[in-house]
């Protein structure tokens, strides 16, 4: 059952060119998508992946779902505000917030309920723009003692994150062989070491 999974928060988009160009310009889209789909394998069957809905990246995490035979609602649940249109109706796990006055306001509540009601045992940032930044801000306080590891080589916000925080493991800033790199990340966390 879900509730005896260890939880894994997600924070993952892929920059748009309308947007900061200081996301969009350092991003690499195919490491991003590579770098989310390995999340998925290797987490999906041993944990429950928590994260916001993102129009491009929860289609990657479903298909992995499906090529591994778990079941949805046993291994992610998805936040999304009220203040946009539903989608991602496809997930069986959709936790809706209220929507406020304004977009941000809304995003606000939705990342408050999503980061500190659950309990994580760690938490990726993948790609992204301001969003992921703010996400991981409020994971920070929310979770100080929890392993965060900002994949820096899928450049955009993640990217920023390793910098300003002075990550020092070279893997984040490095490596694009992403099952092996969380593997290697997610061990002692995920088998209860």
């Amino acid at each position: 059952m879900a509730s005896n999974l260890k939880k894994i928060f997600l924070s993952a988009s892929i920059p748009l060119a309308d947007r900061d160009l200081k996301y969009f310009d350092t991003a690499d889209n195919t490491a991003i998508r590579d770098a989310v789909i390995a999340l998925a394998r290797i987490a999906l069957p041993k944990a429950e992946l928590v994260w916001g809905g993102h129009p491009s990246i929860t289609p990657l995490i479903k298909l992995v779902l499906e090529k591994q035979k778990l079941k949805v609602e046993d291994h992610v649940t998805l936040y999304q505000s009220n203040f946009f249109p539903p989608e991602n109706e496809y997930v069986g796990k959709i936790i809706r917030t209220e929507a406020l006055q304004d977009k941000a306001s809304s995003l606000q509540l939705m990342r408050e309920e999503m980061i500190i009601k659950n309990n994580f045992c760690a938490a990726i940032f993948i790609g992204g723009m301001e969003g992921v930044e703010d996400e991981y801000k409020l994971f920070k306080e929310a979770h100080p003692d929890v392993p965060v590891f900002p994949i820096a080589s899928t450049g955009a916000a993640s990217r920023i994150l390793y910098f300003q925080n002075k990550f020092e493991n070279e893997r984040l800033l490095t490596d694009f062989c992403y099952l092996p790199l969380f593997d290697e990340l997610f061990e002692g966390i995920l088998d209860g070491k």
